[in-house]
């Protein structure tokens, strides 16, 4: 099995950036799969899908948002698709999990644990809007706690086991793997486990390389061999975090969901860019990047013939 190859992950779109911050943010259902397709011919084994309305950019959960771009990306590429139960923190995990439910993917982000979600701070950097929600989101989020409770964990795993898809994991903090721990031993969720650290987001763990040790420690600890790791940094963290983990054995995942930049001061022009970008940092450490069909080996995922879309 080709463990040592890195998978590159990208997050084409989210629903925490908002159109007004960048004219390259994918809205669209023909941007996202265009998007999601440039990222894999760019090097990304996975690609991580939100869906929005296609008037005003907002996050839309709905399965239908979900369908044109799922069959244009499965009809160009044999990327693996990994759909979203994140959504929007503002949903409900009855609303959240629908699409992948509906749909069927080889991978499903699962957020284990509740926690704060603070993207007001973005207020201060970007000041001019096209659309009213964008800032009313921001600013409600002073006041948000993105809830995923035992209960709703629970709820989103047995509802998709049951569809033979397997987890990206978001950790956002070490009590999140601590969850994670829980139901592995209830033997809710099987391994290998992928798990994805975040780091960097306000409302949970930092983006300082001792943080990264701390999780990796943490989950070494808890989980031996039976995961794979990944991290995620947001912002300006996205490529130095992504560095850390390529040298260390990890996976990583960029995209503008994490990230809208590719440089300081410089707007990433497409997912692709940041791809490439995380392709040579791993090319530079002697090291290779997996490919779709690898990727699915190492994660062991039921592959594309078993999707429902």
């Amino acid at each position: 099995m080709p463990e040592r190859k890195v998978i590159i992950t990208c997050a084409v779109t989210g629903s925490i950036h908002t159109p007004s911050m960048s004219p390259h943010l994918p809205v669209t259902a023909e941007e996202i799969a265009e998007a999601a397709i440039g990222a894999a011919e760019a090097g990304a084994a996975i690609v991580h899908l939100h869906a929005r309305n296609p008037v005003d950019g907002r996050p839309d959960q709905s399965p239908e948002a979900f369908e044109p771009f799922l069959r244009e990306i499965k009809r160009r590429s044999n990327v693996v698709v990994n759909l979203t139960t994140g959504g929007s923190p503002f949903m409900s995990v009855e609303e959240r999990i629908r699409p992948a439910a509906v749909w069927k993917p080889e991978v499903a982000s699962l957020n284990m644990g509740s926690m704060n979600f603070g993207l007001f701070p973005m207020l201060s950097r970007f000041k001019e809007f096209k659309h009213a929600w964008e800032p009313e989101m921001l600013e409600n989020s002073r006041d948000l706690v993105f809830r995923n409770s035992f209960k709703d964990i629970a709820y989103a795993l047995r509802t998709l086991n049951e569809t033979g898809t397997r987890y990206e994991f978001e950790c956002y903090d070490t009590s999140h793997l601590y969850n994670l721990h829980h139901f592995w031993q209830e033997g809710l969720v099987q391994g290998p486990l992928f798990i994805q650290t975040v780091f960097g987001l306000l409302g949970g763990i930092g983006a300082h390389p001792e943080d990264v040790q701390h999780m990796k420690r943490t989950a070494d600890r808890l989980f031996g061999d039976n995961y794979r790791w990944s991290v995620l940094g947001a912002g300006r963290s996205q490529m130095p975090l992504a560095a850390i983990a390529a040298a260390q054995g990890g996976n990583v995942r960029v995209g503008l969901e994490d990230s809208l930049w590719a440089g300081k001061g410089r707007l990433a022009e497409s997912n692709a860019l940041q791809v490439r970008q995380a392709r040579a940092l791993v090319e530079g450490l002697g090291l290779e990047i997996a490919s779709p069909d690898e990727a699915r080996e190492i994660l062991e995922l039921k592959g594309a013939d078993k999707v429902a879309f």
